[in-house]
């Protein structure tokens, strides 16, 4: 099968030009000049970009075990509507939890012949399976998630620093990558317990100490054993100088963050609307704007959904109860207008936002296949109307709760390309091992 798409405007590794890009047997074969095009090419309209297919690599597909929370069906459909073109699963709220070759078998199964997009999944690093991390790699898990402090479900318990440090001496044997939801128990259990309506409330209950005490532990056990470590989902501004200095001084250890983390502030969370829950917590916009202006300038490496849904009820929308309400924020579909619109509103290139959500997530999850327009990639293409407004309504996930929903946002995703087929919710996806295969 072979498709040539061109547009006025292409973003390319080296910039944003007028091109034709020409594919062959799934593969991007040439990027030539706008004109240099056979008759069947496709042409983008003039309110059009052509972006490489993103990268998501924070999500909870959950199944199988919890498929009423999301299922791979229902998430990859929602990707390929917005553009993304891989996902990357998290080894928890799934059961079992991916944290044996076993459980990574019984996840392949379950997700064979039922996606939209490609899918790679993470292994999860929990105490006592340390002996697990190597057949893991081998067996094609891109990396291991860790929690340092309870992760919610009983499947999947945190790390203590023994347990973290030993995780990370048996993954610096092969170079393995442990990326970690870095919040600290003990700050947590010595602030108010959260409770009731007030957003207010539960935000102090997850302080901004609580990130940092916690990146803190993963940066000095991370500089002890000379392995690779990430942050996931970082919410807190103050803990920026911490990374920077860390990775000044050779630290291996990246960082992300999310796009509710880029679109929300606390100060605009209704008391009540528990939709807008997750952990780390939406912070106020101070934090907002540090995470940006580190976007901006390279301190935080990448942007990906954390797209982490459950049923209704678990939200507690009922009773709008902060401290009862399940933590997690919906917005996989929505992830690139998101973080487009704010982008758009700070004076930020197109480009640049496709280094954070396209570029950087395929290599850090390790998949030189994904991530750019260019010779012998895939070839996953999304046309984009970066111009284009609309109001958030129904989405492709499971269940319909998630705080963007009547929110205005910048930017259509019209068409998606996934290895040079239309990509439009049938099961054309691949299970992708580590590097791609």
């Amino acid at each position: 099968m072979t498709l040539v798409v061109r547009a006025r405007r292409v973003v390319l590794p080296d910039g944003e030009r007028a091109a034709a890009v020409h594919t062959a047997g799934g593969v991007v074969t040439a990027v030539t000049g706008f004109d240099d095009v056979p008759a069947s090419a496709v042409t983008l309209a003039d309110d059009e970009v052509l972006l490489p297919g993103l990268v998501d690599s924070h999500v909870h597909v959950n199944e199988p075990g919890r498929t009423e929370w999301e299922g791979f069906a229902t998430a990859t459909r929602a990707a390929a509507a917005g553009g993304i073109t891989t996902i990357v699963d998290m080894p928890l709220n799934s059961v079992p939890a991916t944290t044996t070759v076993e459980a990574l078998r019984v996840k392949r199964e379950a997700a064979a012949g039922q996606v939209a997009v490609d899918v790679a999944f993470w292994g999860g690093a929990v105490p006592g399976n340390a002996g697990q991390l190597r057949p893991m790699h081998e067996a094609g898990v891109v990396g291991f998630k860790c929690f340092l402090l309870d992760s919610g479900v009983p499947e999947f318990p945190p790390l203590d620093d023994a347990g973290l440090r030993a995780a990370l001496a048996e993954l610096a044997t092969f170079d393995g990558l442990l990326i970690a939801h870095a919040e600290d128990e003990q700050v947590i259990d010595a602030a108010p317990e959260p409770s009731g309506a007030s957003y207010a409330a539960f935000l102090a209950s997850r302080p901004p100490a609580a990130e940092e005490t916690a990146i803190g532990r993963l940066v000095a056990a991370t500089r002890d054993t000379g392995a690779r470590s990430h942050v996931v989902h970082l919410a807190d501004g103050d803990a920026l100088p911490l990374l920077r200095a860390a990775r000044a001084s050779g630290v291996r250890v990246t960082v992300e963050t999310c796009p509710h983390y880029l679109t929300f502030a606390a100060e605009d969370v209704p008391d009540g609307d528990t939709a807008f829950k997750c952990c780390p917590p939406i912070r106020e916009a101070v934090h907002r704007e540090a995470l940006w202006e580190a976007l901006r300038v390279g301190d935080v490496d990448l942007v990906v959904s954390d797209h982490s849904p459950c049923t209704p009820e678990l939200k507690r929308l009922d009773v709008g109860d902060f401290g009862l309400a399940w933590g997690g924020i919906a917005g996989l579909q929505v992830a690139l207008p998101a973080v487009w619109t704010g982008a758009r509103a700070r004076g930020l290139p197109l480009a640049q936002v496709m280094g954070w959500m396209s570029a950087a997530p395929a290599l850090l999850a390790g998949l030189p296949g994904k991530g750019a327009i260019a010779v012998g990639r895939d070839a996953d293409l999304v046309a984009f109307a970066p111009d284009e407004r609309f109001t958030v309504g129904r989405l492709e996930h499971r269940n319909p709760v998630t705080p963007y929903a009547g929110r205005e946002l910048t930017g259509v995703v019209r068409r998606t390309w996934l290895r040079g087929r239309e990509a439009d919710g049938s099961p054309l996806g691949r299970l992708l091992d580590r590097g791609g295969r």
